[in-house]
């Protein structure tokens, strides 16, 4: 399946979908996609704002698998086009390549190649945080049994994951001359250094924390601005973090902890961005969905890996009730890079994994 997988990655690559500024419509890229699938039930939505999925299904599948064609924006570092695909002896060199057109590109040939039931949902705006296809999607009434959600996970079956919270805290004081005696509560920046300080420990206090295979709570500072100079006492300041907890995490709690660390309070604490955690639920639920997935992974013979701390949409149809895992070519690794790469051998496996999948009346 290797060489009609590239022929269409190559067709794939070429279509600019970066995301930022997903300048997507429901031309272009789609009507490359619908061309590919004939016999397909064809169900294209557009949501608005570069937003556009693509539902094909032919037969009565049980599985539906769901991939995203944006990318994220090339980097001035690419040694030639980002958008013509390089094939050399082990990778194949192109934008999105390794994230995650090349999983595309399988299925597309895949498809073409066999005569099983089956369906792929195509999405265009998993790489900002704007995502609409597929929550869209799972607010409909929808037959599939599990969802299988291609993302560079080296060929391997990912049952678990983190979930990701972006958030956004600002800080108010009082401009004034840095020659005086400062209270608490009169630089903005002071503020907001003790919150982080504070905020630091409560991660650090997390570390004992487990499950699936993954250890602690993963936080980032991500920026901190304000203040006007040196000698200027700083009347506001903002900062925007982000954390990932455990899927035995509750983000809700998290958030209330991070808040509680600052002193006084902050003057906007806000969340940003939410991604559950996969699979979704409590202690007890996520490890049951867990497990109902590995099953699912060892009936399709899908070798099974590690949780991965990086988060995926496959979450979303956990949380909407679907047995989900995470399964495509590539290395997170090589993914965001300049020239982003997909191994040869990767793409071929994955493409026979789903081969047979299909064509042996799995899906």
């Amino acid at each position: 399946m290797l060489e009609p997988t590239l022929t269409h990655l190559r067709a794939l690559v070429g279509f600019d979908t970066r995301n930022p500024p997903r300048a997507i419509d429901s031309g272009g890229i789609f009507d490359c996609l619908e061309a590919q699938l004939p016999g397909f039930k064809l169900t294209l939505t557009d949501h608005g704002a570069g937003a556009v999925s693509l539902l094909a299904v032919r037969g009565k599948p049980r599985l539906l698998f769901n991939v995203h064609l944006d990318t994220v924006p090339d980097s001035p570092h690419w040694s030639d086009s980002p958008f013509e695909l390089r094939i050399t002896e082990q990778r194949a060199i192109g934008l999105g390549a390794c994230d995650i057109k090349g999983a595309a590109a399988a299925m597309l040939a895949v498809a073409q190649a066999s005569e099983g039931d089956c369906a792929f949902l195509f999405s265009s705006d998993e790489e900002a945080n704007d995502a609409r296809c597929v929550p869209n999607f799972v607010r409909g009434d929808h037959p599939f049994e599990a969802v299988i959600v291609a993302e560079p996970t080296c060929g391997e079956a990912v049952l678990a994951h983190r979930g990701i919270n972006s958030v956004m805290a600002r800080f108010a004081g009082h401009a004034g001359h840095a020659s005086g005696k400062q209270g608490r509560s009169d630089s903005a920046l002071h503020q907001a250094v003790r919150w982080g300080s504070r905020a630091l420990d409560v991660v650090e206090g997390q570390a004992h924390q487990r499950f699936g295979g993954l250890t602690g709570l993963r936080f980032n500072l991500g920026r901190i601005e304000g203040g006007i100079k040196a000698n200027v006492i700083a009347p506001e300041a903002e900062v925007k973090f982000g954390f990932r907890p455990l899927p035995s995490m509750d983000p809700d709690t998290l958030l209330d902890t991070f808040r509680a660390c600052a002193d006084p309070a902050p003057a906007e604490f806000r969340e940003t961005f939410r991604g559950p955690s996969l699979p979704a639920g409590d202690v007890a639920g996520a490890e049951a969905r867990r497990l109902i997935a590995r099953d699912l992974a060892d009936e399709l013979e899908v070798p099974i890996g590690n949780a991965v701390d990086f988060w995926t949409e496959a979450a979303l149809f956990s949380a909407a009730g679907y047995t989900t895992m995470v399964f495509g070519p590539g290395d997170i690794a090589q993914a965001h890079t300049a020239d982003e790469w997909v191994a040869l051998d990767q793409l071929a496996t994955y493409a026979d994994h789903l081969y047979r999948i299909i064509d042996h009346g799995h899906a």
